[in-house]
């Protein structure tokens, strides 16, 4: 795929993210798709595969809100493969806390397919909002 046509994926990507749909960004996924969380909070370390980001770091994530969880992009930045995403989620946690973190992430494409993502945030959020 162009940049162009990598930075049109994640850009329908967000718009889904931004009404709590997170289908087309799950159906992205490479197999072997992997997403570092960066910091050393307990949820930073890489998770390798789809199967194991959705296992290990996605549901255990999702299972701890109350609501519908949204993700949405301010800024989208491509190069070649890579595209880059300023965004913001929002989302209340079953404690009551406000879980409203900033993000850059910093994804690989290729052949349609969401290869790589480096997630940047704040961790000190995480941790309040997250036990983590």
């Amino acid at each position: 795929m162009s940049t162009t046509e990598n930075k049109h994926l994640m850009q329908y990507i967000f718009s889904e993210l931004s009404k709590g749909n997170g289908k087309p960004f799950v159906e992205s996924l490479a197999n072997d798709f992997s997403w570092t969380v960066t910091g050393t909070t307990k949820w930073s370390k890489t998770y390798h595969g789809k199967q194991a980001v959705l296992t290990e770091l996605l549901q255990p994530l999702f299972s701890q809100f109350e609501n519908q969880y949204t993700n949405t992009a301010d800024r989208f930045i491509a190069e070649d493969d890579y595209v880059v995403v300023e965004c913001r989620g929002k989302v209340i946690t079953k404690a009551g806390i406000p879980y409203n973190n900033k993000y850059c992430w910093v994804c690989r494409i290729a052949e349609g397919k969401l290869q790589e993502l480096t997630e940047y945030m704040d961790t000190e959020l995480v941790t309040a909002a997250l036990r983590g």
